[in-house]
């Protein structure tokens, strides 16, 4: 379920299958007998956006998220880290969330689950989004013996995805958007540590923005500015924006002429 294309490599070591047709018929309810089984033992890849949801669907701060809810365990996506969702710690590796009767942050799952069984291959390549889309078919599940027909568009539209790919793509832009250089700007732990913020913890990310001085040194339109305030969906957009710059020197932000001025005169030019 992770944004990048997969090749044939990558489908004989799954239980991943092309959509024949364009068609599929799937059905997931407290009726079909192993309902929430595919809640357990998974090996989830929360993005950005995913953690802003959860966290405040559960009324608690990006921090307390990343520390409940989050493993030790980042694994990295073109240098970059990827945050891992943390299971119970009982025989099955339970969803936290999952019970009986279904999930009980279901409004605001993440995307993987949403668009499950349907896997989402997609790579950002010069500035637009190729993707392919799969069939994930699992030895337990019993949702494929339904007799409800779907194509892939109708299924990521009733699951609620579009906001979710919306902002993927965003962030996939600054992930991928690496190879568009001959020869990437290195990854400091410094930079890391600003990935991070920018992308996971949205609470510390923007005190940064709003208690520091970086609405001061760039030229930010006061509409912008009262939209982060407003919303955490565009403070997580501007933050994706104020990594391409800081991270990879791309022109996404631009320094008060005021700043730059001041900068040529300590530097003695005019």
């Amino acid at each position: 379920m992770n944004d990048h294309i997969l090749d044939r490599d990558d489908l004989n070591r799954t239980s991943m299958e092309p959509i024949l047709d364009g068609k599929f018929s799937f059905a997931c309810h407290p009726g079909v007998p192993c309902f929430t089984e595919c809640c357990s033992d998974l090996n989830l890849a929360l993005t950005p956006y995913d953690v802003l949801r959860l966290k405040n669907r559960l009324r608690i701060s990006s921090g307390q998220f990343l520390d409940r809810y989050t493993t030790d365990e980042i694994k990295h996506n073109c240098g970059l880290p990827v945050l891992m969702f943390k299971m119970k710690d009982d025989s099955k590796r339970t969803c936290p969330f999952v019970r009986p009767e279904g999930c009980t942050v279901y409004e605001d799952r993440p995307g993987g689950c949403r668009l499950y069984p349907v896997a989402r291959a997609a790579k950002y390549v010069d500035g637009r989004v190729n993707e392919r889309h799969f069939l994930v078919r699992e030895q337990h599940c019993l949702g494929f013996q339904q007799k409800k027909e779907w194509v892939a568009r109708e299924w990521m539209e009733d699951q609620g995805l579009d906001v979710y790919n919306e902002m993927n793509t965003l962030w996939m832009a600054i992930n991928q958007g690496r190879g568009e250089w001959s020869t990437p700007p290195p990854i400091t732990a410094e930079k890391l540590k600003m990935y991070f913020m920018a992308c996971y913890n949205l609470d510390t990310f923007g005190k940064f923005v709003f208690e520091s001085r970086l609405l001061r040194l760039f030229q930010i339109d006061k509409r912008i500015v009262s939209r982060i305030q407003a919303d955490e969906t565009e403070l997580l957009k501007f933050g994706f924006q104020w990594l391409s710059f800081a991270i990879f020197g791309k022109k996404t932000m631009k320094p008060k002429k005021s700043i730059i001025k001041a900068k040529k005169r300590a530097m003695g030019l005019r």
